[in-house]
Formats: structure tokens, C-alpha cells, sequence
């Protein structure tokens, strides 16, 4: 499904993986608002305009600007945050995540997490203050290419990083989601390997809620120059219907 000999039958694709995901999940969709609480990161991923080398404006809110920023949210009739952080811990400690989940859990029904790998202990200090999911990209599965992205950081360990979900389940989690940057590195390998992660922690914990992400690298004032596997709109939809 995901090869270069599927592309042909893109349709016959997309129809099947209709077919399928009404079945399972019936004609809707849902939403969530992301939430920034902090863009601090000490990781110097060379794709990444967060990263620390860059000379961009650094925040950090307080609870009172996220308190505001959740009522304003939820004044919309959304009902599922996501919370977000770059990776700092020392800006983004794990009390204070905690404390900004906790202003959560009175206005949504859903709570879920996007930030720097952790312990177990921490994962469940961060449930208990309302978070229900947990979403880690592993960027790229590709060894070779992830330890050239990530030169220096924590994000450098790759394994503390591919175990991140299974720790949050163990943690007592009800869900999470998966995801490679498609585009650094070969994004069949990159999104058969993303599968893959996904069928194993599936295996391993049946009666949780897993999901895809399927983000691409795109131009920023026009410079990708330097990056050789990008993802034209046909491979993105192949990619979506192979997951579906």
C-alpha cells in the first residue's frame, strides 16, 4: 500500500480506506484546539525553527494567561486541548504542565499532551492532573538520518524517545499518538516504520486509543532545498489511505 507500484490505484485506495473508517468510526470527525503554554527548547534539530540556535521570541505563560486562554477556548464549544510545550525542562517543568492540566480539566473533556519524552513517575504525576493522551513524533526512524537532525539535546536519544508512548501507557494514559516529520528521510521507510510502532504498542496494550499523525515538511520562505525525500500531495494522501 505504501509502495511505488500503489500509487497508480490512489482511488480504488482512497475509496477502500473510506469504506473502512466509516465502519469503524461512522461519518464524523473531531477536533482539538492546540495550545502553546511555552516554546523554550535546549534540542538543536536542524528542521526545526524552535530549536534553541534560533533568535526567535521565548514565552513562557503564566496560570492566569492560561486560565484566559482556556476560557476563551472553550467558549468556542471545543471540548478537546492540547497542550504544548518546546522542550525545556527547565521552562517547562513537570509542575508546572501539571498545574496548567489542572486549569484544564473544569472546562474540557479531553485533555491530551505534546511534550519533551519522561519518566514513567512523571507521565503519571501529569495523568493525575488530567492529561488522557499523549502525542510523540519520532521525527524519523531512519538511524542514520535522525542522529544528523538531532546533534545535540535529549531529543538525541532516540530510544528513550521510541519507548516515550509505552511508558505513558504503563502510566495509566488512555491514549496515544504516533507520528515521523515525513520528508527527512525516505517517507515509505519513514511511514511503514511509523505502522509498525504503532502495531507493536497495539499489541502490547489492546484497550488503548492509538492515532496517526502525518505531517510533511514544506517550504519556509521558500528554502527546502537541502532536503531530498519530500512529500508531493499524491504521497501524502497514499500514506493516509495506507494508514486508514
Amino acid at each position: 500500500l505504501l509502495s511505488s507500484a500503489a500509487a497508480p490505484y490512489l482511488e480504488s485506495m482512497a475509496q477502500k480506506a473510506k469504506q473502512i473508517t466509516r465502519a469503524r468510526f461512522g461519518n464524523n470527525i473531531q477536533l482539538f484546539t492546540p495550545l502553546y503554554i511555552a516554546n523554550y527548547c535546549h534540542n538543536g534539530c536542524r528542521y526545526c525553527g524552535f530549536n534553541s540556535k534560533q533568535n526567535i521570541p521565548r514565552a513562557q505563560l503564566t496560570k492566569d494567561e492560561i486560565k484566559r486562554e482556556l476560557e476563551a477556548i472553550a467558549n468556542t464549544g471545543l471540548q478537546e486541548i492540547l497542550f504544548l510545550t518546546g522542550e525545556s525542562e527547565a521552562h517547562s517543568s513537570i509542575e508546572y504542565i501539571a498545574s496548567a492540566l489542572e486549569l484544564a480539566k473544569p472546562y474540557f473533556a479531553n485533555i491530551g499532551i505534546e511534550i519533551y519524552p519522561t519518566n514513567q513517575a512523571d507521565y503519571k504525576v501529569l495523568h493525575k492532573a488530567g492529561a488522557d493522551y499523549i502525542t510523540v513524533f519520532q521525527e524519523t526512524y531512519d538511524l542514520t538520518a535522525y542522529e544528523y537532525y538531532h546533534p545535540y539535546g535529549n531529543k538525541r536519544s532516540f530510544p528513550y524517545r521510541f519507548y516515550a508512548q509505552e511508558r505513558a501507557l504503563n502510566a495509566g494514559f488512555r491514549g496515544a499518538g504516533f507520528s515521523a516529520l515525513l520528508g527527512l528521510s525516505n517517507f515509505r521507510y519513514d511511514a511503514l516504520a511509523t505502522g509498525l510502532h504503532v502495531w507493536a504498542t497495539q499489541k502490547a496494550f489492546p484497550e488503548s486509543e492509538l492515532s496517526f499523525s502525518v505531517p510533511r515538511l514544506r517550504p519556509v520562505n521558500g528554502e527546502l532545498g537541502h532536503f531530498n525525500h519530500l512529500v508531493s500531495d499524491h504521497d501524502l494522501v497514499q500514506i493516509m489511505c495506507a494508514y486508514r
